[in-house]
Order: structure tokens, then C-alpha cells, then sequence
């Protein structure tokens, strides 16, 4: 059973939140937190790999906690912009003394988490980001993408070029790129973490039919019901 919110419904879900019940930064320490205890054990050394947004913000939440546990890592920054609140745990990470690094070697590390491009993501990648996609694919790590893999399309998993993940790690909720488009073949494994998002428009619910036999009353009024994925697809073209 998942639950699938579109990327707009989790932007607004996600702005309603912050204005509402929870400041961002927390969210955003929630989000890292929830990320780095999603694996029952880190294989050192690490390396986050940020780009500039609140993606990167999660990455550096986990540097933070890699750090506090004593799991040598490093940040790799592809770019010096920073949102507002990636900027407030950067500047932790600076105080802590955890390196960044701007010309890495990605073959050095056991553990690579992309933290470069969020679900809001569209087109083509270019540039550093490109280069450090290819050089995340060819290294021999175990993969975490945080959310989303980078470079794959939030709503329709299609993507050029795009990070391969041993582990994806959802935020709030599932995404339509997690199951549609390329993805299974770039997602070996996906799991969401819940860090109170809660969506403001209906989220689909996707069932097996054995589940289907035991959904309450309460899925049905809470949730659109959907047996296969590409219901989904077929909602987001007719929107």
C-alpha cells in the first residue's frame, strides 16, 4: 500500500505546513533526521553530495547527524548557493568542522547520498550537476537519493540522465516519479519517511486487491483508491 501525492499537492502541502503548524527549519531537521535512520547502518566513509536548494538543507541535516555518531563524512558542494534554511545547518556543519570538498574523488567513499535536485525538478540536467550524476553512477558506493533521485522527473519518472539509487528516501510522501516513467530501473528501493505533512488535496492510495478487501471507510473518504499506477498518470494528464 502507498500513498502518492502529486508534486504540487506536496509544494502546497508542504507551504501550507510551514505557515501553519511547523517553522521549515524543523521540517527540514525532520527530514534529515528521518533519512539518516532510515539506514540501520552507514558504511563509512560517507559523502553528501548538495546542490543549492532545500534538498541540499537535508543533506546537511544528515552530515550533522553522520557526525554526531561519529561516521566519518564529508560534504561535496557542487555549487556555493544555499537556500535560507540550508544555509542555517551549512553554516553547523562549517562550525563543526565536517569537510567540504569541491573537487572529490566520488570512488574514495562507501556511501554517496544525492542530495542535489528536489521533486520540483524538470528538463534536462547540465552542467556540474550532470557531471556528478554520471560520477555517482560510476562509482562503487551504495547509493542513497534523498526524496527523489536527481535528474527524474517528480510526477512522471522520466529523465535523460538521472541518479541510480540503491535506497530512495521519500519525504512527507510518495511522489508519481517513484513508480512511473524509468523508475524501476533506477530505484532499487524506496521508502517514505512521514515528517507531518499532511496533503491538502486527496492523495491516491495504491492497493493490491487483497488490500482493497480490508480498506475502512475513513481510506475511502480520505484517499483516491487506485489498483495500478498509471490510474495516476491518466489524473496528471487530465488536470
Amino acid at each position: 500500500m502507498y500513498k502518492i501525492s502529486t508534486v504540487e499537492n506536496m509544494r502546497k502541502s508542504d507551504a501550507w505546513t510551514i505557515a501553519n503548524k511547523v517553522p521549515s527549519k524543523e521540517l527540514m531537521w525532520r527530514a534529515g533526521t528521518g533519512v539518516y535512520n532510515s539506514l540501520k547502518e552507514w558504511e563509512d566513509p560517507v559523502a553528501i553530495v548538495c546542490g543549492c536548494g532545500n534538498n541540499a538543507g537535508d543533506g546537511y541535516v544528515i552530515a550533522l547527524k553522520l557526525q554526531e555518531n561519529n561516521i566519518p563524512c564529508d560534504i561535496i558542494l557542487l555549487k556555493e548557493k544555499f537556500s535560507d534554511d540550508g544555509k542555517y545547518y551549512f553554516d553547523q556543519c562549517v562550525e563543526k568542522k565536517i569537510p567540504v570538498i569541491c573537487n572529490p574523488d566520488y570512488n574514495k567513499y562507501k556511501t554517496l547520498v544525492d542530495c542535489m535536485l528536489g521533486t520540483g525538478f524538470k528538463g534536462d540536467v547540465r552542467g556540474d550537476i550532470a557531471d556528478a550524476i554520471k560520477a555517482i553512477n560510476k562509482a562503487h558506493a551504495y547509493v542513497v537519493s534523498v526524496d527523489i533521485n536527481s535528474g527524474l522527473n517528480g510526477d512522471t519518472g522520466e529523465s535523460s540522465l538521472c541518479v541510480k539509487s540503491d535506497l530512495t528516501v521519500s519525504i512527507g510522501g510518495f511522489k508519481p516519479g517513484h513508480f512511473l516513467g524509468i523508475a524501476d530501473s533506477v530505484i532499487k528501493e524506496k521508502l517514505n519517511i512521514d515528517i507531518g505533512i499532511e496533503p491538502l488535496d486527496k492523495p491516491f492510495l495504491l492497493v493490491s486487491d487483497e488490500e482493497y478487501k480490508h480498506l475502512s471507510k475513513e481510506d475511502f473518504d480520505n484517499n483516491i483508491i487506485i489498483k495500478d499506477v498509471n490510474e495516476i498518470k491518466y489524473a496528471i494528464t487530465q488536470a
